[in-house]
C-alpha cells in the first residue's frame, strides 16, 4: 500500500476541518494556506471528499467546508478510500481470476491479511483522533519553547 499525495493532503485538510469543527466554514484559501497545500490540488481533494459525503460545502460569504459528520464519525478508512480506492496493491486481492496461482498462493494470503490489518487500524483512527494527536503535539512544542 502506497498512500499518495491525495490522501496524505486529504488526511492534512480533513485535520484542518476538524480543528475548526464547531466553528463555521473554513475556506479554501485557508485549508490551502495552513497545510501547506496547493489551492488548486486542494480543489480537486475537496471535490472528492464532498463526493465521498465527508465534507459539506457553503456557499456565499462567508462560505468554505465544514465536516459532514462530527470529527469522531469520521474514520481514516472514509478519507483514505474517497482519495485512494481500494488499499490493496495487489490485483488477486479483488480479483483472483487476474492470477491463475490465486487458489494456491500463500503470499497472496500474506497480502490479504495485511490489508485486513491496514483497514483495521485506518478504522480504529478518526478525525476526532487527529484533532487531539495534533493538539498534543502543539501543546508539547510550546511547553518545550516556554521561558
Amino acid at each position: 500500500m502506497i498512500v499518495s499525495t491525495k490522501g496524505r493532503y486529504g488526511t492534512r485538510a480533513m485535520l484542518e476541518l476538524g480543528l475548526n469543527y464547531g466553528n463555521g466554514p473554513v475556506s479554501i484559501t485557508k485549508i490551502s494556506s495552513r497545510q501547506d497545500i496547493s489551492y488548486k490540488y486542494l480543489e480537486q481533494i475537496v471535490k472528492r471528499l464532498r463526493e465521498a459525503g465527508l465534507v459539506q460545502s457553503v456557499r456565499g460569504a462567508g462560505g468554505g467546508y465544514l465536516l459532514a459528520r462530527p470529527p469522531s464519525q469520521i474514520r481514516m478508512s472514509h478519507i483514505i478510500a474517497a482519495l485512494e480506492g481500494k488499499l490493496s496493491g495487489m490485483p488477486c486481492i479483488d480479483d483472483p481470476g487476474t492470477c491463475h496461482r490465486s487458489s494456491m498462493c500463500a503470499s497472496r494470503d500474506v497480502w490479504t491479511h495485511l490489508e485486513n490489518k491496514i483497514v483495521q487500524v485506518l478504522d480504529s483512527i478518526s478525525v476526532a483522533d487527529l484533532v487531539a494527536r495534533h493538539r498534543e503535539k502543539q501543546d508539547s512544542l510550546a511547553s518545550n519553547f516556554a521561558i
